[in-house]
């Protein structure tokens, strides 16, 4: 999930909204609302063991006259979650290394005009990776999760010896101040959420590995909350030592670009050199995460529009044989991040949307197939391999109550009062998806779109037949015999 990156690039969100105490209890906090997720998800993925996820999942579990609208809305909510997520990573990481420049001159602003170029260039590299080299994407994967061990235990090690001077464990833990926001006090906590609940986005992923693994009715599930669960420890282990050494939070506050790690690198070791090393670490998980974003967006992309359910269909569904990857898909990925980009020309709070909306729409995309199976009293994942039991309607309840309460706040501005170049546009960019949704349903998929293209190859567990009609995917009720 690149939790070192993501902590550092949204750590001015809780720094204005509530500083120690929503860096802190903030993170755990929504590390145990993305438990109780990913453990609900878990639990529909043991029987539905399929790469497609979230929006197949929707179908399966809904009843067979909502299935296909079911699946269509996850499926769109979780494809511009994808586009969202990819932009929101490389333009942080564009901001992070030219970041770099002001800790040597400290009046260095990056305008627009540098940024964008640089957005662009971070999103085509990531984009090239993927293209010429599916071969090493494992690779890079694995090197990914060394790498990012290796970071933490150097932030660890770094920032609490070379640190002059430490905060007292009262301020780490008990300080609360919220004065920077303009929210009310107890509001702007919650405001402040949106760092965690950005970072912990990638659990749904997972099933992506299903049709790569043995037994994926067991192994996925277990990795899906496994991953989550490891990722709050990654945090902490990261975020104690930075508020152990956290320098004065005015002055990062009135950093360049809204991102004051680089900053805090340079206060905390006293060195420009080493401030740029420590970047570097964040710089590499960076790459290796816009890497796998568009790893996982163009093999969803490619998906969904397998079934119909994107405009110019036909084309994003192709799969490049040659570079066996689908090109396609990526380069639509590609172009839709390039665009969204242009938003900051407007909005210096560009980074603020791209990441609310990001959460909004997987979250909410993961919240779909959670709220069919409780509306349906959790028939659909009764008695099956990983179950939650007796504690399932409280899971789900809390899962689906968060996912809910987000959607409103990550809707807000971080700060007040509001103007239209702080404006959070997150709203106006999910309605603008969500018009390009209902408009290409009215046209096409009310009457071609019957829901995910299954196969029998998607029945994994014993006792689960999926039935189909047709190569278009006319989708039957999953049976348990």
């Amino acid at each position: 999930m690149g939790v070192p990156f993501g902590l550092s690039t949204t750590l001015y969100i809780t720094l204005v909204n509530g500083q120690s105490v929503t860096v802190l209890w903030g993170w755990v906090f929504v590390t145990l609302c993305s438990i109780c997720i990913a453990a609900s998800l878990a639990e529909i993925c043991a029987i539905y063991p399929t790469a497609g996820g979230p929006y197949f999942w929707s179908a399966m579990v809904s009843t067979r006259n909502f299935a296909p609208i079911a699946s269509w809305i996850t499926g769109w909510l979780n494809l511009v979650g994808n586009f969202l997520v990819t932009t929101s990573i490389n333009f942080s990481g564009a901001q992070i290394v030219l970041s770099v420049a002001s800790l040597f001159h400290e009046e260095y602003v990056a305008t627009p005009w540098q940024t964008m170029p640089a957005f662009w260039a971070f999103t085509l590299l990531a984009a090239a990776v993927n293209v010429f080299g599916t071969r090493y994407l494992s690779a890079i994967n694995v090197g990914a999760m060394i790498w990012t061990a290796v970071s933490v235990g150097v932030f660890m090690i770094v920032l609490l010896v070379m640190a002059k001077a430490k905060r007292s464990a009262s301020f780490v833990f008990t300080h609360y101040d919220a004065s920077a926001s303009g929210w009310p006090t107890g509001w702007s906590f919650f405001v402040g959420l949106l760092q965690g609940g950005y970072v912990m986005l990638g659990y749904g992923l997972v099933a992506s590995l299903c049709e790569e693994v043995e037994n994926p009715h067991l192994e996925v599930p277990r990795a899906m909350v496994i991953s989550v669960v490891v990722s709050g420890f990654v945090g902490l282990a990261f975020l104690i030592p930075v508020l152990f050494t956290l320098s004065d939070i005015a002055t990062l506050l009135a950093g360049t670009s809204n991102q004051p790690i680089g900053t805090m690198f340079k206060i905390v070791t006293g060195s420009n050199s080493a401030a740029v090393i420590l970047l570097i670490f964040i710089i590499r998980i960076f790459l290796f995460a816009s890497i796998g974003a568009f790893t996982a967006a163009s093999r969803y992309t490619y998906a969904f529009a397998r079934d119909g359910a994107i405009p110019g269909h036909l084309i994003w569904s192709r799969m490049n044989k040659r570079l066996e990857m689908p090109l396609m898909a990526m380069a639509l990925n590609v172009f839709v991040s390039m665009l969204l980009g242009l938003i900051y020309f407007g909005s210096s709070a560009a980074f603020n949307s791209f990441t609310g909306t990001a959460t909004i729409c997987l979250s909410t995309s993961y919240g779909t197939p959670i709220l069919a199976s409780l509306i349906r009293s959790r028939k659909p994942v009764h008695g099956f391999a990983f179950t939650l039991r007796s504690w399932g309607f409280l899971i789900n309840g809390i899962s689906v109550s968060w996912i809910f309460f987000s959607i409103i706040l990550f809707c807000m501005p971080v700060t007040l009062p509001v103007t239209a170049v702080s404006m959070n546009y997150s709203s106006v960019v999910f309605m603008g998806f969500g018009s390009v949704s209902v408009m290409w349903y009215i046209v096409y998929g009310r009457k071609h779109y019957k829901g995910p293209i299954a196969s029998m190859e998607d029945g994994y567990l014993p006792g689960i037949v999926v039935e189909t009609t047709s190569h278009e995917g006319e989708l039957e009720t999953a049976k348990k015999s």
